[in-house]
């Protein structure tokens, strides 16, 4: 893997961590759509020429490790992935334009960090968001007092 990119006339390493959600974060990511999104975001990364370090589909949000070209923002590039990758979900799966009246897929907004020295540790976060989702999910499952009644619950 090349650490650095070049164009024409220029050397570059832009990394991005991005984070984003489908609208009112509704956990349709994860289940039968998850490979369809997926494909769909390659997809368009790659016709960008994006280059995808590491991503992953978390229950109601996306993580991705990104390098960008300079000739690219930021800006452009998310509302060119949000934009067409909505239109693509709602081809594919047309029983969801039901779901989402507007055909917007996505929230608004989104979430961005510039990638120095700290790739591999993102790489690892990134990596590893499943499994901490599903530990705190697991640690929240039993709750020791009842809410209700106020009288300890017994571990099954």
């Amino acid at each position: 893997m090349k650490d650095k990119n070049s164009l024409a006339h220029s050397q570059w390493r832009c990394k991005y961590h991005i984070v984003f959600a489908p609208k009112y974060r509704r956990q349709i990511i994860y289940g039968k759509y998850k490979q369809s999104i997926g494909e769909i975001i390659r997809d368009l990364c790659q016709r960008k020429g994006v280059e995808i370090h590491e991503a992953n589909a978390c229950k109601d949000h996306i993580h991705m490790l990104v390098s960008i070209p300079p000739k690219l923002s930021v800006s452009r590039f998310m509302g060119y992935l949000k934009g067409k990758s909505s239109l693509m979900i709602f081809d594919r799966h047309a029983n969801l334009k039901y779901r989402y009246g507007n055909r917007k897929f996505w929230c608004r907004g989104y979430f961005v960090d510039t990638v120095g020295r700290n790739r591999k540790q993102i790489e690892e976060y990134i990596r590893n968001q499943l499994r901490e989702d599903y530990m705190s999910d697991q640690l929240t499952l039993f709750e020791e007092y009842d809410p209700f009644t106020g009288h300890k619950n017994k571990k099954k």
